[in-house]
């Protein structure tokens, strides 16, 4: 099986087992060295760990102090993660529809949800590229927004030279499968002193010093066995990036003209650091999206369906009192992505044979 990710984490070796023989495990100058190193590559001020991408939202959304009835307004197509940091800050959700090109929030939509109760704006950066910053952006300050940035896919993305979560406030995952991993772990990115302050304090229990309590807060830290892991893949990012950027190119070259199929596009003035590489299967291919993702399994390549559903379009929502009046039809970009969105493997880890095997397999299967 030629698999979707491959998580290589084997340079960190020699940090972790500096950390086990330190006797100190939990957060302290390995973090501080991985926060350093994020934030040069982030191109912010701060970089303050957390314990997950999750909490990372979470924590971004609570500095903003936002009242009962407070609007975010972010993306019905992405992981569940986004919604759920939201909910959990007690803010309500409003969603807008995506661009197919890019999978992300169509600017157009999204003033079309703006209300006179919405506070923030939270694009999501999925499979790797920034969404749209250069009109989301403008339209935030214009109508006074906040911008957390759901980076969580897109560590060394950029648009137009700056970088992923280097807009607002930026939110990164460094889950076992992304592009840079601490196995679990969050990163949020600010250049604003008081912010940045503000959540070092939150995820300490609220704790500036030793039982000196200056807010309600969290237990958010990343411990240092976790930084010991991601510090060598932040060293080499350029290297991990440049390896994902040149399978996709060969890629969507093998995959080109399959008839059905749309491949995934880079767009002007933006870099692409590639953490899913997801085809559109058409309305008229040879095989829906699901049958080719059940053929693929079979003959042995590795796939994903990010994701199969718009983010609400589950019971557990169903009633939720702060997403009001969501309906899968009012978001058809998003409900027709979800249905035709398929990940082929694009990691650093495949070999030029593996490369072979998924384009010939695809277009096989495809009819090409």
């Amino acid at each position: 099986m030629i698999p979707i990710t491959v998580v290589d984490v084997r340079d960190a070796e020699d940090l972790v087992v500096e950390v086990l023989r330190s006797g100190a495990i939990a957060q302290g100058p390995m973090v501080k060295r991985f926060e350093d190193a994020f934030a040069a590559v982030s191109g912010t001020k701060h970089a303050i760990a957390v314990n997950s991408g999750t909490t990372a939202l979470v924590a971004a959304l609570q500095v903003l102090d936002l009242k009962p009835g407070d609007e975010v307004v972010t993306s019905p197509f992405t992981f569940v993660a986004t919604l759920n940091a939201i909910l959990e800050a007690g803010a309500t959700v409003r969603f807008a529809d995506i661009r197919r090109d890019d999978f992300a929030l169509d600017p157009d939509a999204v003033t079309a949800a703006v209300t006179d109760r919405t506070k923030v704006l939270m694009p999501v950066h999925l499979y790797g590229q920034t969404a749209d910053m250069g009109k989301l952006v403008p339209l935030a300050a214009e109508h006074g927004l906040q911008v957390i940035e759901d980076s969580a896919q897109a560590v060394g993305a950029s648009f137009e030279g700056k970088q992923a979560g280097s807009f607002g406030i930026g939110c990164f995952s460094l889950y076992a499968t992304k592009n840079i991993t601490t196995a679990e772990g969050g990163i949020v990115t600010t250049d604003d002193d008081a912010l940045a302050d503000r959540l070092r304090v939150l995820r300490n229990q609220g704790m500036r010093a030793r039982y000196q309590y200056e807010t309600a807060g969290h237990n958010y830290r990343m411990t240092d066995l976790h930084a010991a892991v991601g510090i060598p893949q932040l060293a080499k990012l350029d290297q991990l990036t440049a390896a994902r950027q040149a399978n996709a190119k060969r890629l969507s070259e093998g995959l080109a003209g399959t008839p059905g199929l749309d491949t995934p596009q880079v767009l002007p003035g933006r870099e692409h650091v590639w953490h899913q590489y997801t085809v559109l299967v058409g309305p008229h291919a040879f095989l829906s999206r699901d049958e080719l993702a059940a053929a693929l399994t079979e003959r042995g390549v590795g796939n994903g369906i990010y994701y199969p559903k718009v983010v609400f379009d589950y019971d557990c929502y169903a009633d939720h009192d702060l997403i009001p009046g969501a309906r899968v039809e009012d978001f058809p970009v998003a409900r027709a992505v979800s249905e035709q969105a398929l990940s082929l493997p694009v990691h650093p880890q495949l070999t030029e044979s593996d490369l072979d095997t998924i384009i010939d397999t695809v277009r096989e299967l495809l009819g090409a």
